[in-house]
């Protein structure tokens, strides 16, 4: 009996691995919709860790956006294409004339205007950045009057600061890197952003450093243009199997975020 019982747990596993193996392939109609021109083209914002960073040294590139839309591309079976962009305006602003089919951006409401979404795959820290010297020590010093923070513009945390700071002054910038110029030439005295783009940062400043805490929390998801409803119901699950599968995980690891944790 015992052996008899072995047998059919071992066979009815296989059976449950094959559904599985073949409820993720994707239909003609899904990849049609996801990758129209035949390759998948990920938009991926630089200096965003979230998304892709280059090694000054080495070239390499790596990111949790850079290993997702790779991963999808090789379900999916046709070329991973990324699509790089300074900021994440112009990626969204490129986005609506069709340049890319998928992009890992923070969510919003109204975004969801714009894009359609997955379920959110990362919950991403906000944070704040003081170079060396700064007198700026805790979170709470950094809203009062005659500060001004740098913010990359049409971005979540421009948003995010924006709508919660009450006395510190926003300095907008086109970039991560334009914002973080704001703080080198002392146009302001504090950078806001999410933490993994801080942490980035703060390596091309000297003495710089991260507060600790957070002020809040910056939801990310993968999006996609309007009326792909066949790829969308795919790339949903892909989502899904990437956070429970381990996919995510090991992108977070390999790209060394910090202030990044796996949604729920």
């Amino acid at each position: 009996m015992r052996p008899t019982h072995w047998l059919m747990t071992a066979m009815l596993g296989l059976m449950l691995t094959g559904c599985a193996s073949i409820s993720t392939a994707p239909t003609p109609e899904a990849r049609q919709a996801l990758a129209p021109t035949g390759k998948l083209r990920v938009a991926l914002q630089l200096a965003n860790p979230l998304n892709v960073v280059r090694d000054s040294a080495s070239g390499e590139m790596k990111g949790v956006g850079l290993d997702l839309g790779k991963e999808l591309a090789r379900r999916l079976g046709v070329p991973f294409e990324p699509v790089l962009y300074p900021s994440v305006g112009a990626l969204l602003d490129s986005g609506k004339s069709g340049a890319w089919d998928v992009a890992f951006v923070g969510f919003s409401p109204a975004r969801a205007q714009e894009w359609d979404f997955t379920a959110l795959h990362l919950e991403v820290e906000f944070g704040y950045l003081v170079p060396a010297g700064s007198a700026i020590a805790t979170m709470a010093d950094v809203d009062r009057p005659g500060t001004r923070i740098a913010l990359q513009e049409k971005s979540g945390p421009d948003v995010f600061f924006s709508r919660t700071l009450k006395d510190a002054v926003p300095v907008r910038a086109p970039s991560n890197l334009g914002a973080l110029e704001a703080l080198k030439s002392g146009k302001a005295e504090v950078m806001g952003s999410i933490k993994p783009v801080l942490f980035e940062m703060s390596n091309q400043l000297p003495g710089s450093r991260v507060l600790d805490g957070r002020p809040g929390i910056d939801p990310h998801a993968m999006a996609m243009p309007k009326g792909r409803d066949p790829g969308l119901a795919y790339a949903r699950r892909f989502i899904e199997d990437a956070k429970s599968g381990g996919v995510l995980k090991a992108a977070i690891e390999r790209a060394g975020l910090r202030g990044v944790a796996v949604a729920p």
